[in-house]
């Protein structure tokens, strides 16, 4: 991997008032730490690094670092953390892993696929990417940006494994080799689409149901109020008789009678 230049500035604004003041003059809060070296904190350009970010493959930049009034011109490091605002996607803020010439480092490397595989081109089938990124291990100079993989030759059923992937010279692919990167899956037939599309679907009959047991179970009006609700067979008193009671003076309802049906039990 090809190291990038970039200039760094001490950062003496660690509270959050000095650090958004920052960030509003176009500057970006970072920190420089390693195994060897005390954890110092930086200041960025924003506008530098995202254009930087913005050419890279990926976040895996190697970095010929400068920092203002440092003793050593140089100093090797990798960008190992990006925070991100939500909304603008503006840097929020950045940490610089500081490494050595001469040890090996482990990084996350991205998949690329290359070729239009046999079993879509002819078979309809569906390339799918079971992992975007790998783990390897290199020396600074020796780790790729990407991981490239010929797919043309994949038929349905056939999947590429990490152990299967040619690793670049001086790189070590981590991981289980068993574990697929990329496959060519078999397209749906009719029948397997119609029925993930009848089981994406509810029952009419089903949500019918559901409602009637709720409406059963739900109190009536008149017995929420402990009002006793007419009985099966019953209709209900029209709304205008209950009205017409409710007020003083007003004639009792036709439908009750009450005091005709008592003589009728006496005489049982």
């Amino acid at each position: 991997m090809k190291s990038v230049p970039l200039t760094a500035y001490p950062r003496t604004v660690v509270r959050r008032g000095g650090v958004k003041k920052l960030r509003a003059s176009g500057r970006v809060p970072a920190v420089i730490y390693g195994r060897q070296v005390q954890p110092q904190n930086l200041e960025l350009k924003r506008k530098e690094v995202e254009d930087l970010l913005h050419h890279a493959v990926s976040q895996n930049l190697l970095l010929d670092l400068s920092i203002e009034g440092d003793a050593r011109s140089k100093r090797l490091a990798m960008m190992r953390e990006i925070q991100r605002h939500p909304l603008s996607g503006h840097v929020l803020h950045v940490d610089l892993h500081e490494i050595s010439e001469n040890e090996k480092v482990t990084v996350q490397v991205p998949i690329e696929t290359v070729g239009e595989p046999v079993g879509v081109k002819t078979g309809g089938g569906i390339l799918e990417h079971v992992l975007f990124q790998v783990k390897v291990r290199a020396f600074p100079k020796d780790l790729p940006e990407q991981i490239v993989i010929d797919v043309s030759h994949l038929d349905i059923g056939k999947a590429v494994h990490i152990g299967e992937i040619k690793a670049p010279p001086g790189v070590e692919i981590l991981g289980d080799k068993n574990i697929p990167v990329v496959a060519v899956a078999a397209p749906m037939t009719e029948e397997q689409e119609a029925a993930a599309a009848a089981a994406a679907e509810v029952a009419p009959g089903e949500v019918e149901m559901i409602k009637e047991k709720k409406e059963e179970g739900e109190a009536a009006p008149e017995e929420a109020k402990g009002e006793k609700a007419p009985a099966k067979g019953e209709k209900a008193p029209a709304k205008g008789a209950e009205k017409a009671a409710a007020q003083p003076g007003a004639a009792a309802p036709a439908e009750k009678k009450p005091a005709e049906k008592k003589p009728a039990e006496k005489k049982k």
